[in-house]
């Protein structure tokens, strides 16, 4: 930090990188091969780490080639350990204050709302890498912080009107760094994407992960096949049933979310699903109603039934219990998005566990839901995938979402889809975890109910399986089941 201001220039970028060896030969020095494999598994999250932050300033390199990365604002709690994709230390994340400000938060905002014209006159000249795809994004993300920073302004007006001059220099100065990328984005012809064989290295060297990008394609098109085939059985199974029908209007929208909410607790409880604490709570409230023309895929889902979105809610349990986690490695969330395919996958195979064991039952037409949510997923990896091999541009992969999503429930023009195109050409591999992780969890079930007997039954699984944390699929088989053919792959 220099005078508040993160520094991101090149010395102080060259400096970072040049202290990185030290640190990588005193990991290197330690010999972890007489240690239990739990311990062994510390020593790999730590050199992924490493390996992370060596990727990042030999290929990602985001205060050079990242818009995005310098984003200054943030209005919602991600529901995954850190922010989805990289940005700079010190964004005024709105969630962690209440309103109206005591005097420490409006000290705090005031701190960082004075930061964001510094803030933004260095990116200017920190981005020099001609990346045409990542600086679309990151007009696009300017639009919406200056949104976020007008109503940041209303809302200080009567209980903190001395803050308000701020943020209306913050908003200048976003508008006219939006100005300055845009007028700069008509030179940007480069490719955004980092190419096949660096996705490669980074998968397996950072985040674990044991396929390739030619096997991840393999499965998330798998993937998506059998997501959008069940989704025809399940339409006929269901033919004789009531369509679903979406909520009329706030009051009923939110009544089924209360419903939802007590009935997903009670079942995961009564059918021993996993270990549910007292402290493990998930919201009931809706607070605001979208017509139908402005109701993008997420929104569509929910409206129709909220019980599939519940499910990948796991992600707010697993966040609740990993505050109380004391481990000194993995009781902290680790750099890099390296936890996605634990995070991102488990959610995503949540769902579909909770079908076969039966949550949907009692509306069966919300099955249809969960293989509509799959293939959504399995389309977002295969533009993530494609992003990267830089056959798409970003236009082309939002093309393609949109033309595949069932029912034309991606909006072409919607915060879902560019948002998610923001994360995965920032963070490779985000949108294959969803995809990837969902099969390693189910292939980590399948192995351990062969090797611990299969009357082990889901809830031993499910709770040795959170006591490893949020790290990577392929740490937490290994430690499991003591099979470490995906690391062997991986090293």
């Amino acid at each position: 930090m220099a005078d508040g201001i993160p520094d991101y220039t090149a010395p102080a970028m060259a400096a970072q990188k040049a202290g990185l060896k030290a640190f990588q030969d005193r990991l290197a020095a330690i010999n972890p091969a007489s240690w239990p494999i739990a311990r062994r598994v510390d020593y790999e999250i730590v050199r992924a780490e490493m390996s992370g932050l060596e990727f990042d300033h030999r290929v990602l390199r985001p205060w050079s080639r990242m818009p995005t990365f310098y984003a200054v604002i943030q209005t919602s709690e991600p529901d995954v350990p850190l922010r989805e994709g990289p940005e700079i230390h010190g964004v005024l994340d709105l969630w962690t204050f209440a309103f109206p400000l005591d005097e420490p938060g409006k000290a705090a905002v005031k701190e960082k709302l004075a930061a964001i014209p510094a803030v933004l006159a260095q990116a200017r000249a920190n981005l020099v890498e001609d990346t045409a795809d990542l600086w679309l994004l990151g007009i696009r993300q300017k639009r919406r912080e200056s949104a976020d920073l007008a109503n940041l302004g209303k809302r200080l007006a009567s209980s903190a009107p001395e803050l308000v001059p701020l943020v209306e220099a913050a908003k200048d100065a976003v508008d006219e760094f939006r100005v300055w990328l845009e007028e700069h984005n008509k030179t940007k012809k480069g490719p955004s994407g980092i190419g096949v064989a660096e996705f490669d290295w980074y998968q397996k060297r950072v985040h674990f992960v044991p396929y390739t990008w030619s096997e991840q394609l393999r499965i998330a098109e798998r993937e998506l096949e059998r997501a959008l085939a069940y989704l025809e059985l399940e339409k006929r199974r269901n033919a004789g049933l009531p369509a679903l029908r979406p909520a009329a209007d706030l009051a009923e929208l939110q009544r089924r979310q209360k419903e939802a909410v007590a009935y997903y607790f009670d079942f995961l409880r009564k059918r021993e699903i996993f270990t549910v604490p007292d402290y493990m709570t998930l919201s009931d409230e809706v607070r605001s109603f979208a017509p139908p023309e402005r109701r993008d895929y997420f929104t569509q889902v929910s409206y129709l039934d909220p019980m599939p979105l519940l499910c990948h809610s796991v992600h707010w349990l697993e966040k609740q219990r990993e505050k109380r986690n004391p481990d000194p490695v993995r009781g902290t969330p680790l750099l890099y998005n390296i936890w996605d395919s634990r995070a991102e996958g488990f959610a995503t195979a949540f769902e579909e566990m909770m079908m076969g064991t039966g949550l949907f039952d009692r509306n069966p037409r919300a099955r249809e839901l969960v293989y509509n949510l799959l293939a959504f997923r399995a389309i977002r990896a295969i533009a993530d995938l494609k992003l990267h091999s830089r056959e798409w541009t970003v236009r082309e992969a939002v093309d393609y979402a949109v033309r595949t999503t069932p029912y034309g429930w991606c909006l072409p023009d919607g915060a879902t889809i560019w948002g998610d195109m923001a994360i995965y050409l920032s963070q490779p591999g985000y949108g294959t975890s969803y995809v990837v992780g969902k099969v390693q969890v189910e292939k980590l079930l399948a192995d351990y109910s062969r090797l611990k007997g299969y009357d082990a039954g889901l809830k031993a699984f499910l709770d040795e399986y959170f006591t490893k944390g949020l790290i990577p699929q392929s740490l937490i088989r290994w430690e499991m089941t003591g099979l470490d053919d995906e690391m062997a792959q991986i090293r």
